[in-house]
Parts: C-alpha cells; structure tokens; sequence
C-alpha cells in the first residue's frame, strides 16, 4: 500500500482533488509548494483499504491465495495501531457490495482491485487508483470505498469518480465495448450509498469540454482563486491562509453595510433584517466560520512552532482536575472504610463501543433493540441534496410516531 500512497501524493492533478482544481485551478500548483502532512484520519483509511483490497483479491482477483496466507497477510495488516475490530466489518459490507454487482452480471466479469489508471488525455500527467472496476459486455462499473464518517459523499457527477472512470475507459475501450458506467460510493460507517449511471458519451464530453480546459490551466497554475465548499471539502493546504479567501470573506462587511438589491445604506434600512436580507447574507457567510476556526488554528500553529504572530499569543487555557494515579487514589479511600459501591457507578457502555465489543453474529441480537431518532434540525443552502423537513415533521419525530406516549410503557 506504502507505494500506492506514494504514487496518489504526487499527481499534481489528482482525482481526489478534483473538485478544487476544477474550480479554483491556481490551487494545485500552490499546494504543491507546501509539504503535505498524512492526518490520523489518512493513515487509518489507507490500512482500510488494505483490508479492502486483501479481501476482494481473495474473493475475485487471487485464486491461488490460500487461506493460510489470506491468514497470515490479514494478521499483519490486523497489528497496525489504527486497526479496530470493526474495521472487518465495514471492509465486509464493501466488499459485498462489490460482489452483489459481480452477482448480478449472466457470467463472470472481469474484476481489478486497486488499478491504477491514466487520465493524462484529459488532465496533464493525471493519473489515479481505483478501489474496483468491474467490467461485463457493455458496462463498467467504477466502485470507490471510503472509510470517512464526516458528510455523506454522492456519486452523482462526482469529478474523482469520473476521472477514474475516464482513465478506466481509456485503458480498457480497446477489449471491451464499453458504452454505459456505473459510480458507486460505499461509505459503510454512515451507511450511506450512492451509485449512478451515464454514458461513455456523455463521460467523454465532460472530459473534453469541463476538464480539459480547466485541468490545462490548473497545471499551469493559472486563474483566480476561488473560494468554496472545495475550500474545505477537498483539504486544501492554504485553506487557512487564501488570500482569496479572505478578501472574499471580509468584503461581507461592506455588504452588509449595503446589502445587495437595496442600493440604500443600512442606517437608512429598518433596524431589523427581513428573512430575504437573511437568506442573502447566509449564503455569502456560508464559509466564514470554517475558515476562521481553519485561521486560528494556523496561528496557534505557528506560535507553537515559535513564530511570532503579532497581536496574539498562546494562554493557558481552563484545565479540568484529574486523579494522578486513581488505584492509589481508591486504595487509599477503601483503607479509610469507602465500600466500592459508594465510589463506583455501573453504565451501558455507549452504542458505538458496545458494537466494537460485539463478533459479528451476536451483532443481530442487538439489531432489534436500535431504533434511530430523528437528527436534530440543520441549516442548509437549498442546493443541498437531502430533502426538507417541515416543523409539523419535526414536532412528529419529538412526539409522534414511535416516540409517541404508550399507555403501559
């Protein structure tokens, strides 16, 4: 995996990132100018997809592996640090997803795990590795596994899926007639989904007329830079420190001393905004937060590494008393005549760790007793996929249904 890792860091135009380099085309080339640091978050989804892909080469790919070296490579993969028990669980839900598409072909497809592939027609020097193509007849089907638990991510145009399967395409149109494509997104540990299907034809024009022209000037290093949710959906490097981004983000100031379609200056404005001057404003402001907690935490940063940032320092913060050592602590509370039952307490443990603790067949007896309220309420722009509640479905979800009071409960 440690080569494949490599080889994913240094495209200048990766497939990951795809969605930022598309829109804010100098940031690929600016990235490139500042070391790239693997989070814990990273680490641990590499070691998933290890798991991953041991298990799809078991299953479609090695015939030859034997159970005794299955074993033996699942053994050594299982002593890394990050690895949790429930990483075998969220592996095996991929890869039956993975083989429910293989099923559902008349015969056998072609399978390849962990391929990398060349977009370079598209995008200079583009290259990326896909998690599982599948081919049969006319169809291919690009699977991409990811071990996130943040925002639910979707297949539907998603630029790093189609580059993998532009680059898929491209290495296997002269074998297979391919003419329809299938994305697909696993995201196991949020249980979220996504497939969806277009042609080659349609593929291949946003290839020509969408990325072409942008990837060109993104390995140039040329446009303007612009802020959006790639700004912090894609990581990048100078999400902190975008000069763009903060021009942008305090230029708000002076919209809202003049907000749009008035043309009147504020103090001539009724001292209350309307819901419409609201709406507006939010939009603009969507980014604000995330990058200012993104600006504290560089200039927490750089004082810590002993760069001076002027007009701030570093302070203690509120700490929160702990026991040093609380067996001697306990001990020497029981020696004073504390029965345990007065110094211990007895909980459940919470749901995600009694999961972890649980083998996977004894996983089903708790399945019934799970029920999944409803999240509380988000703000969102109205672009956002995930459809609308209304407050008479809120006041249900709190109240009716099956949190309604039941006589004998």
């Amino acid at each position: 995996m440690a080569k494949k890792t490599e080889e994913r860091k240094h495209a200048l135009l990766s497939a990951s990132s795809a969605k930022k380099w598309l829109n804010c085309t100098p940031s690929a080339r600016l990235e490139d100018a500042i070391p790239e640091e693997q989070s814990p978050y990273a680490a641990e989804g590499t070691l998933a997809h290890g798991i991953c892909e041991l298990k799809l080469a078991k299953r479609f790919t090695d015939k030859n592996m034997t159970d005794k070296a299955y074993r033996s490579r699942m053994g050594k993969l299982a002593k890394d640090p990050l690895y949790a028990k429930e990483m075998d669980g969220f592996t095996d839900a991929y890869v039956d997803y993975v083989t429910g598409i293989a099923y559902g072909f008349p015969s056998a497809p072609y399978v390849a795990v962990e391929r990398r592939v060349d977009y370079s027609p598209w995008a200079p020097e583009g290259f990326g590795t896909c998690d599982c193509i599948l081919i049969h007849g006319d169809t291919m089907h690009v699977c991409d596994f990811k071990y996130g638990k943040g925002k639910a991510v979707s297949s539907a145009g998603n630029p790093q899926l189609m580059l993998y399967a532009l680059g898929a395409w491209n290495a296997f149109r002269m074998i297979y007639p391919i003419r329809k494509v299938s994305l697909h997104i696993i995201q196991p540990r949020i249980d979220n989904t996504s497939s969806w299907e277009t042609s080659v034809e349609e593929l291949l024009r946003w290839g020509e007329e969408t990325v072409k022209p942008q990837a060109e000037k993104a390995f140039r290093g040329e446009g303007e830079c612009v802020q959006g949710a790639w700004c912090d959906g894609c990581f990048c490097r100078l999400s902190a420190t975008c000069r763009a981004r903060a021009e942008a983000n305090m230029s708000l100031m002076a919209e809202a001393e003049n907000l749009p379609g008035t043309g009147l200056p504020m103090m001539k404005l009724p001292p209350q905004l309307s819901n419409g001057e609201v709406g507006t404003l939010l939009k603009e402001a969507q980014f604000l937060k995330s990058w200012v907690n993104k600006l504290e935490a560089y200039a927490q940063g750089e004082i810590l590494a002993g760069r001076a940032v002027p007009g701030w320092k570093l302070v203690e913060g509120r700490s929160v008393r702990t026991i040093q050592d609380v067996d001697a602590a306990y001990e020497a509370l029981h020696e004073a005549g504390y029965p345990e039952a007065a110094l211990y307490r007895m909980q459940p443990l919470p749901l995600g760790e009694l999961e972890k603790l649980l083998e996977k067949e004894h996983k089903k007896i708790l399945e019934k007793f799970i029920v999944k309220p409803p999240g509380k309420p988000t703000l969102v722009p109205d672009d956002d996929k995930r459809p609308a509640v209304s407050p008479a479905s809120i006041a249900e979800g709190a109240f009716g249904g099956e949190n309604a009071y039941k006589e004998g409960k």
